[in-house]
C-alpha cells in the first residue's frame, strides 16, 4: 500500500499508532501536530507518543487552525487522515469556542483549500465519534424503536439515571446503535463532530474525493495519555489508583461504554484507506460489546492489586450519556472488519504497559473543580 499520507494529530494516541502501522505498510507519512501539553506534557521529548514517531515521519509542529500549516503539510500528499481535534465531553461544555475553533473552523480551512486549489488528494478519512448519536438507539415496550433525548436533572437528582422513552417516559431497553440511527448529540463535543463529519462528506462528494467517516467508540490501549484528566476512563482510573487515590464512580456505576482497543481502531483506518468499498461510507468502529464503568473500576483495582476504594457517588456530568454499544454489521459486511482484541485481553495489554510507566500527576480533582465551577458536575 504505497501512499503519501498526512495524519493530523499524528503524534497523539491514535495517530502515532496509525503512523507506525502505515510505515510498516510502506507508506510515506507526514504528521501535523501541535504537541498539546494536555496530551504530551510540558516537554514533548518525554512523551512516549511523540518519541515513538520522532525521526520516522516528516513531522510538522503546527496547528490545524493555521492555513499556512495546512498548505505546508499537504505537499505531495494523496491521503489525508484527519484526527486532530479537541476531545472530551465534559470539557467541551465550557470551552465551547475552543472546541468549535479546532473541530469545525480548522476543518473548514482544510476543506476550503481542497475546494479552491489543485491537490492530488485521492482519499480523506475523518475521525468522527459515537457522541453524535446522543443517547443512541433503544426499544420502548409501547412505542418500539426510539431515540431518547438527553436525560433530565430532575430524574438524575433523585437517583434515577435510566434512559426514558421520549414519548411515554418509561424506561427503555438498550439496542446496538447503527449508522442509520438518529443524529442528536447531547454535548458540544458531539455537535462539533457531527458538523465536522458532514462537512467532510459533503465536500468529498462535491470534489469527487472518496471520503470515509469513522465513528469511533471509546478507544483505549497501551500508549494512551495517563496525564489527561478529561478523557479516557481507563487512563483516568489507572492514574488515580497509581497515586493511591480513591475512584469516584459517577451515577450508579451501571452506565456502560463500548471499549475498542487501539489496534482494532488502527486496522479500521487502514482498511478505509486501502479498500474502495469504503468510499463515501460512514462506519461505526467499536467492539460491539458494552462494559459497565463499575466493571472497569473493579477490574483495574484487581489487576493493580490496589487498596483504593471504589465509591459510587451518584454525581453526574451534564452532557454524559448512559450507555453505548455499536452495531458493527455495516463495517463487517463492507470491509470485513472484525474486532480482534476483546476487553479482557485489551485490559491486560493496557495495564501491563501502565505498570512500566512513571506514575503521572493526578489532575482529576482539578478537572472536577472546573466542571463544578461551571455548574456542569452535580
Amino acid at each position: 500500500m504505497k501512499k503519501n499520507v498526512l495524519i493530523t494529530g499524528g503524534a497523539g494516541f491514535i495517530g502515532s499508532n496509525l503512523a507506525l502501522k502505515l510505515l510498516e505498510n510502506g507508506c510515506n507519512v507526514t504528521v501535523l501536530d501541535n504537541l498539546s501539553p494536555q496530551i504530551h506534557g510540558d516537554d514533548p521529548e518525554l512523551s512516549p507518543l511523540y518519541m515513538s514517531i520522532k525521526g520516522k515521519v516528516r513531522f510538522i509542529r503546527g496547528t490545524v487552525e493555521s492555513r499556512e500549516d495546512w498548505e505546508n503539510s499537504l505537499i505531495d500528499i494523496d491521503t489525508v487522515v484527519h484526527l486532530a481535534a479537541e476531545t472530551g465531553t465534559g470539557q467541551s461544555m465550557y470551552q465551547i469556542q475552543r472546541y468549535s475553533d479546532v473541530n469545525i473552523r480548522a476543518s473548514a480551512i482544510f476543506l476550503d483549500l481542497i475546494a479552491n486549489k489543485e491537490y492530488n488528494i485521492t482519499k480523506m478519512i475523518i475521525a468522527s465519534s459515537r457522541s453524535i448519536y446522543g443517547e443512541g438507539k433503544y426499544r420502548c415496550s409501547e412505542h418500539g424503536i426510539v431515540y431518547p433525548n438527553a436525560r433530565v436533572d430532575l430524574d438524575m437528582d433523585s437517583g434515577d439515571f435510566n434512559v426514558k422513552c421520549p414519548i411515554c417516559s418509561v424506561d427503555v431497553e438498550l439496542l446496538a446503535t447503527d449508522e442509520e440511527s438518529k443524529i442528536h448529540p447531547s454535548s458540544i463535543y458531539g455537535v462539533t463532530k457531527q458538523v465536522q463529519e458532514q462537512m467532510f462528506m459533503i465536500t468529498g462528494q462535491s470534489a469527487g474525493i472518496p471520503t470515509v467517516s469513522l465513528r469511533f467508540q471509546n478507544v483505549y490501549g497501551a500508549g494512551q495519555s495517563l496525564s489527561n484528566p478529561y478523557t479516557g476512563i481507563l487512563s483516568i482510573f489507572s492514574t488515580r489508583i497509581k497515586n493511591d487515590n480513591d475512584i469516584n464512580i459517577f451515577e450508579d456505576g451501571l452506565e456502560s461504554r463500548d471499549f475498542v482497543y487501539i489496534d482494532d481502531v488502527v486496522d479500521s483506518i487502514v482498511l478505509s484507506i486501502s479498500r474502495d468499498e469504503a468510499n463515501y461510507q460512514i462506519f461505526n468502529v467499536g467492539s460491539g460489546v458494552c462494559t459497565s464503568v463499575m466493571t472497569v473500576a473493579n477490574s483495574l483495582k484487581n489487576i493493580y492489586n490496589s487498596n483504593s476504594e471504589i465509591k459510587i457517588s451518584e454525581n453526574y456530568r451534564i452532557g454524559d450519556i448512559r450507555h453505548n454499544v455499536a452495531d458493527l454489521e455495516l463495517i463487517k459486511s463492507k470491509l470485513g472488519f472484525v474486532p480482534k482484541v476483546d476487553f479482557a485481553t485489551g485490559l491486560e495489554k493496557f495495564t501491563s504497559w501502565v505498570n512500566q510507566q512513571e506514575v503521572q500527576a493526578d489532575l482529576y480533582e482539578s478537572s472536577i473543580a472546573e466542571m463544578k465551577a461551571k455548574g456542569l458536575y452535580k
